[in-house]
């Protein structure tokens, strides 16, 4: 729990995290100056940026520097008391050996159920649930894009308006599809990445997609007989797939290019008739389906914002929904906290084995967990990625893990979720859509206007400088926790809430209002030929 050492803010306010802590960030605006008188009666060496720590004691080379009560480096040098700690003070620890880890070790007691919570969805054959109802065009290869984008516009321009129950039309564009090594085992994951986001919640089971036709991933191979497992209401059957709807644009039938255009209208049509016939009907707080993720993150994103998302996880968790919280390289250095809460032995072996296949990725390409953080992080008060990892962890709450995702698998239970992605924002993101997403949360600290089309993202801003400077592209603000204002709970409270709003469709995000959205990132560890 953070400690502020003053709580308003015309005083210098420094928040500890952990009673062994021997540092402690800024949280002032504009940072303190030099000179600047602590509550304690410290006074600064030098000037502090905020987010950025200040040495509390004096710090002989080679001594831990504790943040969150854990060694997040060794000083390299004598540090005195009230001192700047930035990164080129620090010597960063090894990562923790994936040997001797604690397995299930943590056993709390049940949480007590979180009942009479709803929102308004949409449910879907399969017995899912969508927040949104949307018709997603699926794509084989990045060839067809331009031909599938410029249809997309249209049929937001000429058919949208005649289906008033559909709140959009996306194409799934992204980087895939051919010239790759697509016989290569590890090409599994960008293919299942694709199939699973096909079959996301939100776009009501109506499977279109646009190929080539000489691409290497072949509709019948990104979608084989059986992958989608929907009720064809078509012709009135209870046990028929659905056939796949491909409009292929080398067929002999498709002469010039708005010949294509044309066909990609007409089968649209006919998926926006039946998704237009689909109604909101009150379901409970266990169907939704919520990715956890930061991004631009900064000091306070483990002090305000990505606690209070780990609160509203426990609350999500205790009403019987699913959470997803990801990004590998941003829990490794914490993998000790998370085999202990692993809710059995197999839960944790399967965290352990996620994380050794990343090592192992990363080592490939003659790169570590080092390599994730960014000069924003850095600038923000991170010092490098242990540090990150101890304030993006606590994103995952107190529940036990239930769970554990290899990247582009679909999710097929409840509770607490392990989803291993890269902690790209773009890539995880994806592949929480292809898990089975219905909803996003999205912290950040430096600020970023990410979006995604499939599903609403809710922002939360960690500072109450960036609430104010980007008040029409944050949708929470966090940073009140940081002077006292607001506690963790408070927040944690109104994200739940505002969740079942937007879910419902009566409040829609900012990044919705605006349309702004990324395009999908599909994570190929495979060859490129």
């Amino acid at each position: 729990m953070p400690t502020p050492a003053a709580t308003t803010a015309s005083q210098p306010i420094i928040i500890r995290m952990h009673e062994r802590d021997n540092v402690a960030i800024v949280a002032n605006d504009g940072g303190l100056p030099s000179g600047t008188q602590l509550p304690d009666g410290l006074v600064l060496v030098n000037a502090v940026p905020q987010g950025h720590k200040v040495a509390l004691v004096d710090l002989k080379a080679a001594t831990p520097v504790l943040r969150y009560g854990i060694p997040i480096g060794y000083a390299l040098k004598d540090i005195p008391a009230g001192s700047w700690v930035h990164e080129r003070l620090l010597d960063m620890p090894s990562a923790r050996s994936l040997d001797n880890l604690p397995i299930a070790t943590v056993k709390p007691a049940p949480m007590p159920a979180l009942e009479g919570y709803t929102f308004e969805g949409f449910r879907n054959a399969d017995g899912s649930v969508g927040t949104r109802n949307i018709l997603a065009i699926t794509q084989t290869v990045q060839c067809v894009a331009g031909v599938t984008d410029f249809a997309v516009q249209r049929i937001k321009a000429e058919l949208l308006p005649r289906f008033p129950n559909v709140d959009d039309v996306v194409a799934l564009e992204h980087g895939y599809g051919c010239g790759v090594a697509i016989d290569a085992p590890d090409a599994i994951i960008p293919i299942r990445t694709l199939r699973n986001i096909s079959l996301n919640p939100n776009f009501g089971g109506e499977v279109m997609v646009v190929s080539l036709g000489c691409e290497k991933l072949q509709p019948e191979r990104l979608l084989p007989p059986g992958s989608i497992p929907l009720i064809d209401v078509r012709n009135g059957t209870d046990n028929a797939p659905a056939p796949l709807d491909v409009v292929c644009l080398q067929d002999d039938a498709h002469v010039g290019f708005m010949s294509m255009v044309e066909s990609i209208m007409r089968q649209a049509e006919q998926h926006l008739q039946r998704l237009n016939a689909r109604r909101r009907e009150t379901v409970p707080a266990s169907e939704l389906v919520v990715g956890v993720q930061c991004g631009g993150s900064d000091a306070f994103s483990g002090v305000t914002a990505n606690p209070a998302v780990g609160f509203c996880t426990d609350l999500l968790v205790r009403a019987g929904a699913s959470v997803m919280f990801s990004e590998t390289t941003e829990v490794r250095d914490g993998i000790d906290q998370l085999t202990s809460r692993a809710t059995t032995p197999e839960v944790a072996q399967a965290m352990i084995r996620e994380m050794a296949w990343y090592d192992a990725y990363l080592q490939r390409g003659g790169a570590d967990r080092s390599a994730n953080t960014t000069p924003g992080n850095k600038k923000g008060g991170l010092s490098n990625i242990v540090e990150k990892a101890m304030g993006s962890i606590v994103k995952s709450g107190s529940a036990p893990i239930a769970n554990v995702l290899s990247p582009g698998e679909k999710l097929k239970a409840k509770g607490l979720t392990y989803a291993a992605t890269p902690a790209s924002d773009f890539i995880c993101g994806t592949l929480q859509l292809a898990g089975g997403m219905n909803l996003h949360v999205f912290t950040t600290g430096r600020g970023t206007p990410y979006g995604l089309a499939a599903v609403p993202v809710i922002k939360v801003a960690t500072r109450t400088d960036l609430a104010r400077r980007w008040h029409d592209l944050m949708d929470i603000n966090a940073g009140t926790i940081a002077t006292g204002e607001k506690t963790i709970e408070n927040v944690g409270w109104e994200l739940f809430e505002m969740m079942l709003e937007v879910a419902s469709g009566r409040k829609k995000t900012w990044a919705e209002h605006w349309k702004l959205h990324n395009a999908l990132v599909l994570f190929n560890p495979a060859p490129i030929t």
